[in-house]
């Protein structure tokens, strides 16, 4: 195709889009493979100011905690995880750390507790009974917890189906499960990057029956390693499929694979490796193709503030959370690290008004 018909089946499926029509897999990949990111960027803000209040930007004050680091999935794309049986450096937090963190965090204004480990052979539901019930008696703090391998790590090992192992998580605390262990919802990918781990459809069945529980949730997808654009918008698929089905996800938030550290950066080469152009353009398409999902969140943790910034004007509309504390990215070589203040100037200094929300977008601060 000539760069003029190119240029012309980019502009055709924008005006698709911008006219309230619901764009296909082809015409995302079609947008993706054009590398007009200035056009594709510029829709995607204007459907990000039809969705939500033009003139906002939004982030939370929450702390990630990772209460163990223990797992049995060795997954290629991950720094993070210590196998089972490893003493010099596998942790499981006790409950007096857990706690310390939390008074931590409501004392800066925090709302949220994201609290994600790794599949540690010798938790099952009980623990995290008794820890959800333990914290929620002491603090008022929402808990975003436990991926949806996580939870079917738990479900097997406690001997439960999926929806019991939920409603008992659900009822002892759990408010809101994060989108995490999404990665590529492909299996080719999947086989390559984390054979050990949860299906696409296993990950998209726990969401499902999240969301029938009254559980919200989150969606991801880290990209950027082996998978192809195809695959990429794929995944986008799967998610409005879900999201049609359940209007479960409150959010999209996408990031680039970070490959210090683990055994899948051998695979990907440096050429290969995404550039801020690449994430930019991957998230505006988000915002262009997941037509149902309200927010879509920037990746200032994996991009950087400045690129993180640049992401509100291509579709995103939230900055996501302070990051008071993370470690598994961190452990893949990229450390960012941000205050509420430092949020604030970036939103300000887009002519924007900053507010502190909670994990469900309700305001809790607004900067004006």
């Amino acid at each position: 195709m000539s760069s003029n018909g190119n240029s012309n089946g980019v502009a055709s499926v924008l005006d698709k889009a911008l006219s309230g029509e619901r764009i296909g897999e082809d015409e995302a990949i079609a947008l993706l493979e054009s590398r007009d990111l200035v056009s594709v960027g510029r829709a995607a803000d204007e459907l990000r100011n039809r969705k939500v209040e033009r003139g906002r930007v939004t982030f939370i004050i929450d702390r990630n905690v990772n209460y163990t680091n223990i797992c049995h999935t060795d997954c290629d794309f991950c720094a993070f995880y210590r196998r089972p049986g490893d003493r010099s450096e596998g942790y499981l937090l006790p409950k007096a750390v857990i706690f310390k963190k939390i008074e931590e965090t409501l004392a800066i204004g925090g709302t949220a507790l994201l609290m994600q480990g790794g599949h540690h052979p010798d938790l099952g539901v009980d623990y995290y009974e008794d820890l959800f019930s333990s914290i929620k008696s002491r603090y008022k703090i929402h808990l975003h917890a436990l991926s949806p391998p996580e939870i079917q790590h738990i479900a097997r090992r406690s001997k439960l189906t999926i929806p019991q192992t939920l409603t008992r998580l659900r009822d002892a605390g759990l408010d809101s499960l994060p989108g995490g262990g999404a990665e590529i919802l492909v299996d080719r990918v999947r086989d390559i990057i984390s054979p050990k781990k949860t299906k696409s459809g296993e990950w998209l069945g726990v969401m499902r029956d999240a969301h029938r529980l009254g559980i919200s949730s989150t969606a991801t997808m880290m990209y950027g390693h082996v998978e192809t654009l195809e695959e990429r918008v794929e995944h986008m698929r799967r998610i409005r499929e879900l999201q049609d089905e359940t209007h479960g996800f409150r959010a999209f938030i996408s990031w680039t694979f970070q490959r210090d550290g683990n055994r899948l950066s051998d695979q990907v080469s440096e050429e290969d490796r995404p550039t801020s152009f690449d994430y930019l353009l991957t998230q505006a398409v988000s915002r262009i193709y997941l037509d149902n999902v309200d927010h879509i969140q920037s990746s200032w943790v994996t991009q950087g503030m400045k690129v993180g910034q640049v992401a509100l004007g291509f579709g995103a509309d939230d900055m996501g959370s302070v990051m008071i504390e993370e470690n598994v990215v961190s452990a893949a070589g990229t450390t960012h690290r941000a205050t509420a203040d430092d949020f604030v100037r970036a939103i300000k200094a887009l002519g924007k008004t900053a507010v502190q929300r909670d994990t469900l977008y309700r305001d809790v601060r607004v900067w004006n």
